[in-house]
Order: structure tokens, then sequence, then C-alpha cells
């Protein structure tokens, strides 16, 4: 008999035997001894300030002077198109597609002077300055170029990803993985995301939550997105059209679905016992696979992880994936674009007691019809997804307790051109101005978490072109998140080896955390 306010639907349909069969194949994960460690670090004298962490990967690198830092008094060619708004913080300026996040300037910081040490040819460039961001270091892997480092190469001295340094320093106890990627982890194959020397069982869970994407290039949030190579000419727009440069009616759908597990059954399946022990016959035989390939390691994690989503997530108001268990007035907060709905798993998945999760958000690569796709894509987009999550987390009581980030992984320059002069694009279309890659200084978003509101801290000089105040780096970043969730900062850990080394490589932005 079912108790009143109870459903069947939202608890897994296990007896003693196989629970005991399922935890049986938990080789990995969150065990006692990392619990025993857990104990150990909480004796610290490092007070955890922040439960959780959203990290926004503004993929591509925005631009200073159209979002945070505009530069109103440079000359043209360095100004930019845009106009400015007064934020509610005095004579602190936002660009003028920002409105509600001018309006919200009370409740964040930024940080305007992050850059990268990395020698010249590195700090310029995606891949490198991807890998330095999401791994919080200042150098590259010795041996490895830009053109190298996107791909696994043996031998590789590769730091672990800040993820998997809080699924290390900061495990959660059964459940969610500590570190989950969203929405599109298939189109995010970027360097640094991987544990590197903390091992495989540190991993992050990449989930695919978005449709399929078609358009060539995309960028922004499905269905407000787009390719910065779509021509101006109106006739020639996205769509079914006869003069149309492709046909984007087919993926413009942003509503997304549960995740697949392997196996061919998504979580909505998993709802009975045969089904679920069939999955982990699955699992078994894939682990043969993996024993006979000499991937065990990596496999036996990725097991882990689906297992532990597996008994962690179910139909009804216990799966965090589940955005029907919103209301309409909180999905159309978030927006019901792609990267709104990403937010609101985010926030779903923080409250079901995940550590990290990282929402990756294509398209700020803006080296051609920059001033187009910005004003008319790119902003409005963040501007109304970013508030809503303020306001939701406010509202909730979890904004003191989730620390928010958003940046990208290098900045843009001052000057702005053509990135080839009088060429084409992939439409026919010549190339029309835009900013290029600048790792010399870019902004990064803090809220939440115990961070200090209110704040612009850095300045850039008149052209935002290069720091003129205290300038901070990944690593210095990294070790901002570290703090915040109250890992000591003499934590070490050891490679497969057994060699030591310190988590911490930088120092937390003290303006920001104190």
């Amino acid at each position: 008999m079912n108790r009143s306010g109870c459903r069947k639907d939202e608890h897994p349909r296990l007896n003693r035997r196989e629970l005991l069969r399922v935890g049986g194949l938990s080789l990995f994960g969150t065990g006692l001894a990392d619990l025993l460690r857990l104990e150990a670090q909480a004796t610290s004298d490092t007070p955890r300030r922040a439960k959780s962490v959203i990290f926004i990967f503004q993929s591509g690198g925005p631009s200073a002077q159209e979002t945070v830092d505009p530069k109103p008094l440079a000359p043209d060619g360095i100004r930019g198109e845009y106009g400015v708004t007064q934020t509610k913080l005095p004579g602190v300026l936002f660009c003028e597609y920002l409105p509600k996040l001018a309006a919200r300037a009370e409740r964040f910081s930024i940080v305007r002077t992050m850059h990268h040490l990395a020698e010249r040819q590195f700090r310029n460039e995606h891949s490198s300055c991807t890998y330095l961001l999401q791994t919080g270091t200042t150098e590259m892997p010795p041996g490895d170029t830009n053109a190298s480092i996107v791909a696994t190469r043996p031998g590789r001295f590769e730091w672990p990803s800040i993820g998997a340094q809080v699924a290390y320093a900061a495990p959660v106890a059964g459940g969610l993985p500590a570190m989950i990627e969203i929405p599109r982890s298939n189109l995010m194959n970027y360097p640094g995301r991987g544990a590197g020397l903390l091992g495989p069982k540190f991993e992050r869970w990449g989930v695919d939550l978005a449709p399929q994407c078609k358009a060539p290039d995309a960028a922004g949030s499905c269905p407000n997105c787009f390719s910065h190579d779509d021509p101006n000419d109106p006739e020639r727009k996205a769509g079914p059209g006869p003069k149309a440069w492709w046909n984007n009616s087919s993926c413009r759908k942003p509503d997304f679905h549960l995740p697949n597990l392997g196996g061919g059954a998504s979580i909505a399946q998993v709802e009975n016992r045969m089904l679920l022990l069939h999955q982990m016959d699955v699992l078994k035989a894939q682990a043969d696979d993996a024993y006979r390939t000499g991937r065990i390691g990596a496999w036996d994690a990725y097991r882990q992880q689906a297992l532990q989503v597996l008994l962690a997530t179910r139909p009804g108001q216990q799966n965090p994936f589940d955005l029907s268990q919103e209301s309409d007035r909180t999905r159309d907060l978030y927006g019901r674009e792609e990267w709104g709905q990403a937010f609101l798993v985010a926030r779903r998945l923080v409250e079901a007691g995940v550590r990290m999760v990282q929402i990756n958000l294509r398209g700020w690569d803006t080296h051609q019809n920059a001033f187009r796709d910005l004003k008319g894509k790119l902003l409005p987009s963040i501007d109304h997804c970013m508030s809503g999550l303020l306001d939701d987390l406010a509202d909730r009581g979890l904004l003191d307790e989730t620390l928010v980030v958003m940046c990208g992984e290098m900045g843009r320059t001052p000057k702005i051109s053509p990135i080839a002069a009088g060429g084409k694009n992939a439409s026919g279309e010549v190339f029309t101005p835009g900013r290029h890659h600048w790792g010399d200084v870019f902004p990064c978003f803090f809220a939440g978490g115990g961070v200090r509101p209110g704040q612009i801290i850095g300045q850039t000089d008149a052209h935002g072109g290069l720091p003129v105040s205290d300038a901070f780096t990944p690593s210095d970043l990294a070790a901002t998140i570290l703090q915040q969730l109250g890992v000591d900062p003499h934590t070490e850990f050891r490679d497969s080896n057994g060699r030591p080394y310190r988590l911490f490589l930088g120092e937390p932005i003290r303006p920001l955390v104190g």
C-alpha cells in the first residue's frame, strides 16, 4: 500500500540481493577512503563557504569591451558600436545590451583583470588557453604545442581539470557524480577537461541534454542560435527558403531530453528491476571488453558514474534532469532556450548534491559579424538566463551556498578588424569586422558562495588591452573555487606512481573572497 504523498515510480524496485549486486559493482567513486579523507580535511582551518559551484564556460572568449568593461571614450576602431548602461554600482558601466545584469550588479562581482602568463604563442590560441583555464594552470605541459594539446599523447604531464580537483578534494558521498558537464558534452572535446594526474576515477560526467545540432559551426542558444558565417543578406537567411545558405528547419528544437546512460535505456525508462539488471549485464559485457583492451581504469570510472546516476535519478521530482517538474513561471524566468534550460538543470543538480556543474556556452569567438551577433543573439540570451539564475538562487536561499563563476578562455583584441582583409566566410560574404584572440586580459564573473558582491576588481588600460592593476591567473581562479569549497590549501594528491603534488598552484583572489 502506498503512503499518502508517495509515488511508486519514485522508488527503485530492488530487493536486498539485487541492491548488493549493484553495490558490488561500485569499484570506484566515493568510498570509505574518500570519506575518511573528507573527515580529516574537515578538521582543517579552512571554512566551507560554498557547498557547490556552477561554472559557466563561454567557449571562444567573450569581448570585455562589449560586456562588462566598455571603453566609451576610446577612439573609433577600439570603442565599438555599442553604447553603455549605468549599473547599480556608482560609476560602473556595462554594455547597453546587458540591462538586467546591470540592474543586479550589487549581487555579483567582476574581476576585469584575469590573464594568461604562458608564452606568447600559447596565450592567444583557443586550445592552449582552454587547457590553461580548465586546469587552472599557467604553463603548458612540456613538449606540447597548440596543435598537439588537442589530442591524447602518451607520457603527457597533464594537470587535472578544476572539476577533477573539486571531485578529489570535495567529493560527494554517494548519489550523483561530483562533477557534471552539460548540455552538449559531445561537442566539447576540448583540452584540459580530463582528470590528468588524478586518474580516471575523478573524471567529469559529460551529459548530452540538448537535441542534435545540425547547424554549420553553430553558436548561441537554440532556438536563438546562429552561425557567425550567416549572411547579412536577409534573403539568404537560414531556413527552408530557396535562397537560404542552409536549411535550419529540422534542428531548432531546444527542449532537453533525459540523459541516455548507455545500453539503449534512458533514465526515464529505468523504472523496474528487470531493466536495471539488464543495464548491469550490458555494463558487465563492457567490462569484459575493457579488461581485454587494457581500458579498465577509465571504463570503471565511467561505469561507476552510470551506476550512481541509475540509482540517484528517477522519473519524478527526484530526477534533477526532469524540467517538467518546474513551474511555467520558473521555466520562463530562466528562458526556454538551450542556455536557460541548462542553467535551470544546473540549479536542480546542485540542489541534488552535485558539487560542481559546468555549463558550456558556444559562440563567443566573435571574429566576424561581431556586433550583429552579440547584439542580436549572445548578449540578450546571457542577460536573461544569468539574471534568472541569480534571482532564483536568491529566492530559494541558495545563492549564499552556491558559487557561480563565468568566463571564457581568453578575451578579445582592443582593435577591431576583419579576420582576413578581403577574405570571404563560409557563406561567401566578405568578412566583416570583429575582435580577435587576446589572452593578455579578460573578465570573470563571480556570485554567491561567500564572494563579496558589488565589486569591480582590477582595472584595464584605456583600450582594454592590458591590466593596469593587480592581475590574476587561472591558478588563482582554481584556488578561489577550492577555498570557497573549504579545501585546505595544503591539500596534496599522488599520481599513479605515488609521487606527491600540491593541489593549490595559485592564491585565492583576496579582494573577492578575503
